[in-house]
């Protein structure tokens, strides 16, 4: 069983929820799936998002992407082969666990971006990935919105 309730934000609707002994946040979605502009202290959250080991070793990576700044699908995989001592990861494996991430914000996976500068890959569209990004104060010249129908 899981808790829930909604919050309005200035990007739209959020969906919280959390366990049932109400100690642990399991998911956050955002609406068709806040900040204040300034860093959120998530440190002392309780998180408990549900998914399998390589998910959840994903979700470990993203948590540690600094506020402002954006790591690529490829270095998450690498990040990872390490971690399973694996020779490699595939960049599409990477994305598929960051698809899945069931606490977005808090687990910043709109930090995530391609190789080439392709804001690729947000659940809750690339328009709120951007202002995500641009309240973080990331540099926005670099990157750019990937044509309709282009792989991730």
């Amino acid at each position: 069983m899981y808790y829930s309730t909604t919050y309005l934000s200035p990007l739209g609707k959020i969906t919280l929820a959390c366990d049932a002994c109400g100690k642990n946040l399991v998911g956050l979605w955002l609406e068709g799936q806040n900040f204040s502009g300034q860093k959120p202290d998530v440190a002392e959250l309780p998180l408990a998002p549900q998914g399998n080991a390589f998910r959840q070793g994903v979700w470990e990576i993203l948590c540690t992407i600094p506020y402002g700044e954006v790591i690529t699908y490829g270095s998450i995989a690498k990040k990872m082969a390490v971690k399973l001592q694996k020779e490699r990861l595939s960049s599409q494996a990477v994305g598929g666990a960051v698809g899945h991430n069931p606490i977005s914000i808090i687990i910043p996976c709109h930090r995530v971006v391609g190789a080439n500068g392709s804001l690729t890959g947000y659940a809750g569209g690339i328009e709120k990935k951007i202002k995500l990004l641009e309240l973080e104060g990331v540099d926005m010249s670099g990157f750019f919105i990937p044509q309709k129908g282009t792989a991730l």
